[in-house]
């Protein structure tokens, strides 16, 4: 009778632990609440303005070099008119003697119409170029890597050919490089102040949250969990909302730059993408421009875990010194 009892009481044991399940744990924080829906709105407006400054910094310093290495590949030979001057042989002739140094590649001589065509917006049209002192101009290639000897080019002009001014665009080029540098210090200005603004109101904001939920920092550490503990748990909370803040900002700002890159080359030769592409240059960021925007986002992120971690930390370190001494809470800054 025992014997046939055992399997009964085995399958009664095995239903009785089966209907004993453990309850799912659940997080500590609560995963949405009104206070963590507002630092997500403030993460992504202040990710999406440090996005802004970057992409606006990467496309000035990639219109600048652009400018800068355009000038530097060419010089440009004047051949001012004077009585007597036969303008189409002298025209060859500087093109021949600036190709016969080393570093030059090729030569252009700007004809009569290309010339007109450049005087055109202060001139107008149907200008005969005979009847006015207007200089022509030769364009020289160079190899960039290897520039000639502009000095000694110039001075063989001078002796072969006084009416030839030699322009190697230098002051063009260090007003070019001053403007640039000048502009991308500013913008990074703008982006370090942008910065800093974002981690002082991601600070407020943290500490806001946080003392929203103090009495569960306070449950926890009154139960024993120890600092780290409850300072991670707050990490992992602060690290979605930071990632769900900073990528809404950064996607929206990169979405924005591929737009204008989209509007800007279907809308070519037109007086607004004319002017847009002369005042900003060309919205395309690149790679390089992209990814310091998945940069950005990054360092958003853990610019607010950190912050986090360190606001848990001194909560819990004020919760010590006021258990410790209790008239020590009247000093303490407001959490």
């Amino acid at each position: 009778m025992n014997e046939m009892s055992r399997p009964a009481q085995a399958h009664e044991t095995q239903q009785r632990r089966t209907e004993m399940r453990v309850r799912p744990t659940g997080p500590i924080l609560p995963p949405s609440n009104i206070q963590g829906n507002a630092l997500i709105v403030v993460i992504a407006i202040m990710a999406f303005l440090a996005c802004l400054t970057l992409g606006a910094v990467s496309m000035v310093r990639a219109t600048a070099a652009g400018w800068q290495s355009q000038i530097s590949r060419e010089i440009t030979i004047q051949i001012k008119p004077a009585e007597g001057l036969d303008m189409d042989r002298a025209l060859q002739q500087a093109k021949d003697l600036a190709l016969g140094f080393v570093g030059t590649k090729d030569g252009t001589i700007m004809d009569d119409g290309a010339t007109a065509r450049l005087l055109e917006p202060w001139l107008g049209t149907g200008l005969n170029l005979e009847d006015l002192p207007i200089p022509r101009l030769v364009i020289i290639t160079i190899d960039e890597q290897n520039p000639p000897d502009f000095a000694a080019m110039r001075d063989l002009l001078a002796l072969e050919l006084p009416q030839a001014f030699l322009d190697d665009h230098r002051t063009w080029v260090d007003r070019l490089i001053s403007m640039a540098s000048t502009t991308v210090m500013i913008g990074t200005g703008v982006l370090v102040l942008v910065f800093i603004a974002m981690v002082l109101t991601v600070v407020f904001a943290t500490r806001g949250v946080i003392s929203g939920n103090r009495h569960i920092v306070e449950v926890l550490h009154f139960v024993g969990a120890e600092s780290s503990f409850v300072a991670r748990e707050f990490q992992k909370h602060f690290l979605k909302i930071s990632l769900k803040g900073s990528a809404a900002g950064s996607a929206v700002a990169a979405v924005l730059f591929a737009l204008l890159g989209v509007w800007q080359a279907n809308s070519r030769a037109t007086p607004e993408s004319d002017q847009a592409t002369a005042l900003f240059g060309t919205f395309s960021l690149g790679f390089g421009g992209y990814l310091g925007i998945l940069t950005t986002m990054i360092i958003i992120a853990l610019l607010t875990t950190l912050t986090a971690r360190i606001t848990v930390m001194r909560t819990i370190d004020e919760i010590d010194l006021i258990r410790s001494d209790p008239a020590k809470s009247d000093g303490l800054p407001a959490s």
